[in-house]
């Protein structure tokens, strides 16, 4: 009698055993369980940790809850500037709401994926190639508003989205490297020309100061004179003053007049 109880606790044991092993499902930290009980959600979602389930009855999914990073595939369109462009881009979302992303739509990161796809060559379409290149922040949040408004009802919450590169034909690169360079030329001649406008206009002053003062020229000459033979030159060149070739120039010019005044006298 002893014997018989004891095999009836020890085979009830191992069926309670067996039971439990069937029943128990553990739930990690990132992650949602949604129990479906004969195809129909029972409950709330199950919080991480050990959870039952009636074996058979019940099925248990779990949703991950971690943010995802999704790629997206380079798309080709054409800017409103009619300029072909290929862009790629990476989409940070995760699920907020393990329920709805489990049950109103059938794979939430390929319906994510192709939501990005087709609002990514809507981006291109409604921008201009200048846009792409250097106003990213701004085509970002457009980007991420289109992406998220449909998936907010799938229980998906968009994190981030970065458009990551834009690859244009060799012939527009060219083209852009030319107007850069023309535009750096311009630059410099204009940097170059207002350079030589404020030198002309120092040098006026300079003069006009020269003028005022003859003493100011020798005083200039005998400074470049003293600054040349610092170097320890074996050859000094001085130069002449322009006064002094023109005195010598008003009296040549006078010299012939006096001969010819004296000539006629003497006749």
């Amino acid at each position: 009698m002893v014997q018989e109880l004891l095999g009836a606790f020890a085979a009830a044991g191992c069926v309670g055993l067996v039971y439990l092993a069937m029943a128990a499902r553990v739930v990690k930290q990132y992650e949602r369980g949604v129990l479906f009980r004969l195809g129909r959600v029972a409950g709330d979602v199950r919080p991480p940790g050990l959870t039952l389930i009636i074996p058979v009855v019940d099925r248990l999914q779990k949703i991950n809850m971690q943010i995802v990073t999704l790629p997206i595939p380079a798309q080709e369109g054409i800017t409103r500037d009619n300029v072909t462009v290929r862009v790629d881009a990476v989409v940070y979302f995760r699920v907020v709401d393990a329920e709805s992303a489990l049950v109103k739509v059938e794979d939430y990161k390929f319906a994510v994926s192709q939501m990005a796809q087709t609002s990514l060559r809507s981006i291109i379409g409604k921008s201009e190639l200048d846009d792409l290149l250097s106003n990213r922040e701004k085509l970002n949040e457009g980007l991420e508003l289109m992406i998220d408004s449909p998936a907010v009802g799938w229980g998906i919450q968009v994190d981030r989205v970065e458009i990551k590169d834009v690859s244009l034909p060799d012939t527009m690169k060219r083209s852009m490297a030319r107007q850069a360079e023309a535009d750096r030329e311009r630059r410099a001649r204009i940097i170059n020309a207002d350079a030589e406008l404020q030198a002309s206009k120092k040098l006026a002053e300079a003069a006009q100061q020269m003028s005022d003062q003859p003493t100011a020229l020798q005083l200039r000459l005998l400074q470049t004179v003293m600054a040349v033979a610092a170097e320890k030159n074996s050859t000094l060149v001085l130069p002449i003053p322009v006064e002094l070739l023109h005195f010598l120039e008003k009296g040549h010019q006078q010299l012939p007049a006096s001969n010819s005044d004296g000539g006629q006298r003497a006749g």
